[in-house]
């Protein structure tokens, strides 16, 4: 299943992509359940609650599609150094000196948040914030989203609380997280979360070898696959939920490989103008200019 958020004629909808992905079929929700995106759809499957009817089928060309997720209930739960080629050009940057130990290659995942209020869909403009950062970089991930509350979860029973996977654009304002040390200041700025383009059911894609591209005005900057993961994502999973709780629509961004901004000689950071777009085989396709 493919699950999107979206607009049509001033109105917003959750709806089923067609597998040919030219049509969106709606779920009957009122304009509140509505407006929570994807959200509604699976507590309503966690609580084991039937699924609204659905309504008549549109073209995906007339829609404007949202984040699948346009407000999480909590902070985006994100994977830092998470792949090895990752880890090792941001050591060798101006922003692993700011870090010193807190640059090497990790013992346990190292994990940070995004406030909610950073998310936005495809196609929105990223701002550049020039008031706040010169050092703004993209970052290719793919996400996790959680289907049903559970703490404590063991790696082997971790796949079992995954409702399904999007693509995130981790973006960041690498002066500000060498100013401050610590990620949170850096990454949550507004629009710093570009997600989408829909939810894909974990039926539907092999996370463990997922392949990763990542484009800036049309050159390859990020080419590799969840193969090459530090810390896998029953791992991942297991670590956050040790002392902590996940609920239902919990996103979780594992983490970006080489090939940022920061990590060339020198630095080719994000301007006004630029054009980002990702790509995860089995999920889609998720584009934003920066404004």
């Amino acid at each position: 299943m493919k699950l999107a958020a979206y607009q049509y004629q001033a109105e917003q909808y959750v709806g089923v992509i067609a597998q040919d992905l030219q049509t969106v079929t709606p779920y009957q929700l009122s304009k509140e359940d509505a407006s929570r995106g994807a959200l509604a759809i699976i507590e309503l499957m966690a609580e084991g609650k039937a699924l609204p009817a659905l309504g008549s089928a549109v073209a995906l060309k007339d829609v404007c599609l949202l984040a699948p997720i346009p407000k999480p209930k909590r902070n985006i739960f994100c994977v830092g150094k998470n792949y090895l080629d990752h880890v090792k050009e941001i050591k060798d940057s101006k922003l692993g000196e700011a870090q010193g130990a807190m640059a090497n290659l990790p013992k346990h995942p190292v994990v940070f948040s995004k406030v909610p209020e950073s998310v936005i869909g495809p196609l929105v403009g990223i701002d550049s914030h020039p008031h706040a950062t010169q050092e703004m970089d993209y970052e290719a991930e793919l996400a996790v989203v959680i289907a049903k509350k559970g703490k404590t979860i063991s790696q082997a029973d971790a796949m079992k609380y995954i409702w399904g996977y999007t693509i995130i654009n981790d973006i960041s304002a690498r002066d500000v997280q060498a100013k401050h040390v610590q990620f949170h200041l850096g990454k949550s700025f507004d629009t710093f979360c570009p997600m989408g383009p829909w939810l894909v059911s974990a039926d539907e894609l092999d996370s463990s070898k997922a392949s990763i591209k990542c484009w800036v005005n049309g050159e390859l900057r990020q080419d590799a696959t969840t193969e090459l993961l530090i810390f896998n994502i029953p791992t991942i999973i297991e670590a956050i939920s040790k002392g902590m709780t996940l609920y239902p629509g919990d996103v979780i961004a594992t983490g970006t490989p080489s090939g940022v901004g920061m990590g060339f000689k020198p630095p080719r950071f994000l301007k006004k103008g630029d054009t980002v777009k990702i790509e995860i085989d089995g999920i889609g396709t998720l584009e934003n200019p920066v404004i």
